[in-house]
């Protein structure tokens, strides 16, 4: 096996509190599998948390770590493992970190939630980047000059990020096939019974068909029209003109197809992505209502309790705190 004559690249995985494990484990073992089918030390790594404590991730498993932010660290690369709600990590110090990493020539990474923390150490501009779907509608509220992708990874000069889970996988086995050759890299991705190669642009969810299990035409353009026009809501006469059929008959395929009404399923998709402006950014009440369509928030808090049982401050505040 085919393998670069290059010195062992040293990664440090910046592990950021309720960080995703399936994540990291995505991450780090592709690089022990390289090593191991190459009998070579061609990676090592360090693990760093914001303090030198073990960090918990999610699902509270604690990983103990080697090094603290601040240190200073011979490193190729830095990857920060985020998840949880990312929006939350406000930890100054850690910023100021990454910034010190890239003005040395440091590759960074972000993986699931981490290109938050890249993106508020100011280090992806003029960059590619992505982040996890659910965390998209915040991110792009807060970092709006950011061109942001909605794709599996973005691999942008010495800037990473991926959409996180099964997806930094895929980074990974394109970055060992960059360092040396994609022989190894197959072979890596064999080992973890990967025996399909996702490109980087990749969509990061299903297709409406498969997310829905819906096989009618009709049905899936006017979901997939929902999920564009959240902001400024069609109307049901809008969205039938657009599939070619009647209000009445919109309705009864909706109810046969999707088990609701077209405005109850709408209601739900505008109130899920109103949760996540309100759990992962600083938006006043009143400028999420207006990002999610509601035309009032008197109306929009109503709709939101009658969904979440609790008002919109309230969920904001249920959820206070962080790093």
């Amino acid at each position: 096996m085919s393998v670069s004559t290059a010195g062992p690249r040293t990664y440090g995985f910046l592990l950021l509190p309720d960080f995703a494990l399936l994540t990291y484990a995505s991450a780090i073992e592709p690089l022990r599998a390289a090593n191991a089918l190459s009998g070579r030390d061609l990676y090592r790594w360090r693990h760093i948390s914001p303090d030198g404590q073990p960090v918990r991730a999610s699902n509270g498993v604690a990983i103990a770590v080697d090094e603290k932010v601040g240190d200073t660290l011979d490193l190729d690369a830095v990857v920060a493992v985020a998840g949880g709600n990312p929006a939350r990590f406000r930890h100054k110090p850690t910023f100021t970190f990454l910034r010190r990493l890239a003005a040395r020539g440091v590759m960074l990474a972000g993986v699931s939630g981490g290109p938050y923390a890249l993106a508020r150490a100011g280090v992806l501009e003029g960059h590619r980047c992505t982040v996890h779907w659910e965390h998209v509608p915040a991110f792009t509220e807060e970092f709006p000059d950011l061109d942001v992708r909605r794709t599996l990874y973005e691999i942008d000069r010495d800037r990473v990020t991926c959409a996180g889970g099964i997806a930094t996988l895929d980074m990974m086995t394109d970055l060992i096939a960059r360092d040396h050759g994609p022989v190894l890299a197959n072979a890596v991705s064999e080992w973890f019974l990967r025996t399909h190669a996702r490109p980087a642009s990749g969509a990061q969810r299903m297709a409406p068909r498969e997310r829905f299990g819906i096989g009618n035409a009709k049905v899936l353009a006017v979901l997939a029209e929902m999920e564009k026009r959240l902001e400024e809501p069609a109307s049901r006469e809008e969205l039938a003109r657009g599939a070619g059929i009647s209000v009445r008959q919109l309705e009864r395929l909706f109810a046969d197809h999707v088990g609701e009404s077209v405005g109850g399923h709408y209601l739900s998709l505008r109130l899920d992505r109103a949760r996540s402006l309100l759990r992962q950014t600083a938006l006043p009440v009143a400028e999420v209502a207006m990002a999610t369509g509601f035309v009032s928030t008197s109306h929009f808090s109503r709709a939101y309790k009658a969904r979440f049982g609790l008002s919109p401050t309230g969920e904001r505040g249920s959820r206070a705190g962080g790093a």
